[in-house]
């Protein structure tokens, strides 16, 4: 490997590398473990590329597996969401898919296993008593009354919280480490507690459960994980991730490894902020296209590809930072600008009449479907007499430079003719209702023999021929003036989040587009079929991204830091 190939490599590339090199792991074996507590967001897909791309880079494995202990607040829906969400972005578990309940029984014999070696104990604090026993970052804690119970009681104890015989919160299994530690995470943390609840993998068969920072470290040694990745607030609870693989004693015990989160400026990503949005009908569920959740970008029109452009853009570091919305937008503009076609459509249509174009009189006209991508070839799109064009399109009495529709001015009707405006009509509020104009048959195609030239050229749509449908606007569903969240800690909501458009006019083959559909509508932004509100022959149009963008790509070496 050259000097510059070892300087681009991340991190974390650099620690697997080491590990292999001086024969820790011979293999490389990922995984990715969400909790099925709700829909996975854009931070998320951070860890999933990552974990999978690590399994990918060094001929390894990937695992899915679902941390499920703690059924309070797991659903059946939440598993099956995020299963999708990671095959979308193409992160493949073969057939390693699991559950941490699936392991109940070795985290068990595992808690059995410390209370046999003195290194956990049955204690009967409840949770305000531990916290208060904890003591602070300045103090060291102090001793739990129970910490001394002898290993056959202790043993008793457990199996008896086991078997029911008591009642949620009266009795814990905590870890028997040092009070004394600086890292509070190592004095006496609980590692099993007495919750009464029906499991949606397990159903009624255990009324104790494991907490998260033992039952993780156990899930990945049995699975093989070489390498677990997570985020850095798990940074100081690695002491004891690794004192659980050491006092049970794996063989092959997997290394924690820390990253920074992708954090995305003004945006929603707590779950509970989401829940409320999704109870209250403020949005239409979790994958509602103002959300950030996987499956609402997935709705929204991004693609798989656009988010491994956008997480490759944030980079992998150990220091956080927050990603600019932009940075998002500009990735899948990036990705759909040379593979979706760009149609004609009219989101605010007036009627254009072309005075002296003969009446009943239709033809086809040859249209690139993409004029920076050949290969997608041409359609022919239909043009008679009556059109429609955008209603900023024209203007009665236009200012300096506009170079479009207005009475006397020639315009090029885009892949058509030029026309001339010649009047127009109003309704009783005096909004333009008509324009009329007239045309240039030897213009044709968009250019005139005698070479004189126009400057502004307008999109349009047959009338007669022209698809009745509905197109959806988006905006940040926070807004962006006032922050996130208010002094309160409620969010502050843009009351224009969502402007829905019925009767647009679109070219007539789009009347057919299927859900998930992408096209790029001239002028307007990329657009996409909504896969939920969308009928047979009566697409709904969620625009992804508009066409401008403020974001500057950064340097390469900036994206390295």
């Amino acid at each position: 490997m050259c000097e510059e190939e070892k300087k681009a490599r991340h991190f974390i590339e650099r620690e697997i590398d080491k590990d292999l090199a001086e024969g820790v792991y011979d293999h490389v074996q990922t995984r990715f473990p969400p909790e099925p507590n709700g829909y996975l967001h854009i931070g998320h897909a951070k860890s999933i590329l990552l974990n999978y791309g690590m399994a990918q880079e060094y001929g390894g494995k990937f695992n899915l597996r679902f941390d499920d202990t703690n059924p309070t607040k797991e659903k059946i829906e939440f598993v099956e969401s995020i299963k999708a969400d990671v095959k979308w972005l193409g992160a493949d578990w073969e057939d390693r898919l699991f559950f941490a309940s699936d392991y109940f029984e070795q985290m068990y014999e595992g808690a059995v296993k410390l209370i046999r070696k003195g290194k956990a104990y049955v204690s009967d604090l409840n949770a305000d008593q531990i916290r208060e026993y904890r003591g602070s970052f300045e103090e060291p804690g102090k001793n739990d009354p129970n910490r001394d119970r002898s290993v056959e009681e202790n043993l008793r104890l457990f199996e008896e919280m086991k078997d029911g015989k008591y009642a949620d919160g009266e009795k814990v299994l905590r870890a028997k480490i040092d009070m004394a530690s600086p890292n509070i995470n190592m004095r006496d943390p609980a590692i099993y507690r007495v919750a009464h609840m029906t499991h949606h993998n397990t159903g009624d068969r255990w009324c104790i459960y494991p907490m998260y920072d033992f039952a993780h470290p156990i899930e990945d040694a049995i699975e093989g994980i070489t390498h677990s990745l997570c985020t850095l607030e798990f940074e100081d609870h690695r002491p004891l991730y690794d004192w659980v693989v050491r006092e049970l004693e794996y063989p092959h015990p997997p290394r924690q490894i820390e990253f920074a989160k992708m954090y995305l400026t003004n945006v929603v990503t707590g779950k509970r902020y989401i829940k409320k949005l999704v109870e209250s009908g403020t949005v239409d569920g979790w994958d509602d296209p103002r959300l950030v959740s996987i499956a609402a970008l997935r709705r929204r029109g991004f693609t798989p590809e656009s988010i491994r452009m956008f997480v490759d853009l944030c980079g992998i570091s150990k220091s956080q930072a927050s990603a600019d919305y932009a940075a998002l937008e500009y990735c899948i503009r990036e990705d759909l600008k040379p593979k979706v076609p760009r149609m004609m459509a009219i989101l605010d249509p007036i009627r254009l009449v072309i005075d002296n174009y003969p009446e009943g009189q239709t033809e086809e006209l040859e249209v690139l479907n993409n004029q920076e991508n050949e290969a997608l070839g041409s359609r022919m799109v239909p043009f008679g007499r009556e059109l429609y064009i955008e209603r900023d399109d024209f203007m009665e009495e236009p200012p300096k430079k506009y170079f479009r529709l207005f009475p006397g001015n020639e315009v090029r009707l885009m892949n058509a003719y030029f026309v001339t405006a010649t009047s127009f009509e109003k309704d009783a509020e005096g909004r333009v209702t008509t324009v009329h104009c007239t045309y240039d048959p030897a213009t044709r195609g968009g250019n005139s023999p005698d070479g004189r030239k126009v400057k502004g050229t307008i999109h349009w749509v047959a009338a007669a021929t022209a698809a009745d449908a509905t197109v959806r606007l988006y905006e940040n569903i926070v807004d962006e003036e006032k922050g996130v969240y208010d002094e309160e800690g409620n969010l502050n909501l843009n009351p224009h989040s969502l402007t829905v458009l019925e009767h647009c006019k679109l070219e007539p083959s789009l009347a057919g587009a299927k859900a998930y559909e992408s096209f790029q509508f001239v002028r307007q932004g990329f657009f996409t079929v909504d896969y939920k509100d969308s009928k047979e022959g009566a697409p709904v149009f969620n625009r992804i991204v508009s066409l401008k963008s403020s974001f500057v790509l950064p340097k390469a070496e900036d994206s390295q830091k």
